[in-house]
């Protein structure tokens, strides 16, 4: 491998290292991502899923498309049975075709908050959903962005793309003050030399070099 594919490859896992550190400190929770959902997604799929089951109901009753007897054949005696069978298929469907859409409702409102494509990410997702199914938001987890975060000096938000702070120029990718390698803000002994990066002086070095 040349030189200049070495130090590509060399790029991308320090870039990848960093990503994974500061997802860490997302530290998101289930009842806050639920949230991402939009809430006008959730309201049209619980009222399609009312109407689905009063629907199939009427039509199971009436016997329609099944010579005038009610579905499945071995409850045709037992009419509640026979309904409380059909609303549990109909809920099973409705579970698997809301959660691929809320999920695609979750990409597009995740990325936008994260800085990336809301429009391109959701339809990778929904173009590999067949027949792949899962493949695309399986990448989109992977490879998405990390979330703002506080800048480690002031606290102001700051992308994870941006090279300094907006408020203060802090220097968001700082650097060993022994290898001069980038380092992340939460280590404490640089990766490629093991340079301590622990005591207060250096931290402040290391995050801000030009003072």
């Amino acid at each position: 491998m040349s030189s200049s594919g070495q130090g590509i490859y060399s790029s991308w896992n320090e870039r990848m290292r960093l990503i994974r550190l500061r997802r860490k400190k997302e530290r998101p929770r289930f009842r806050e991502e639920l949230k991402v959902i939009p809430r006008w997604l959730v309201w049209f799929f619980a009222s399609l899923f009312v109407i689905a089951q009063i629907v199939a109901l009427l039509i199971n009753l009436s016997g329609v498309g099944n010579d005038g007897r009610i579905w499945p054949d071995e409850l045709a005696g037992h009419p509640v049975l026979a309904s409380l069978a059909l609303a549990g298929i109909v809920t099973g469907a409705a579970l698997v075709l809301s959660s691929f859409f809320f999920l695609l409702g979750y990409v597009y409102r995740d990325a936008k908050r994260r800085g990336m494509n809301p429009p391109l990410w959701t339809l990778v997702c929904l173009l590999l959903a067949w027949p792949f199914f899962a493949i695309g938001f399986i990448i989109y987890f992977l490879v998405r962005e990390p979330l703002p975060y506080p800048c480690p000096r002031c606290g102001n938000l700051v992308g994870p793309r941006f090279n300094f702070c907006s408020n203060c120029k802090c220097n968001l990718h700082p650097s060993c003050p022994n290898c001069n390698r980038e380092i992340a803000e939460t280590d404490k002994f640089c990766p490629y030399c093991a340079q301590e990066l622990s005591t207060s002086a250096e931290k402040d070095a290391a995050i801000n070099p030009q003072g």
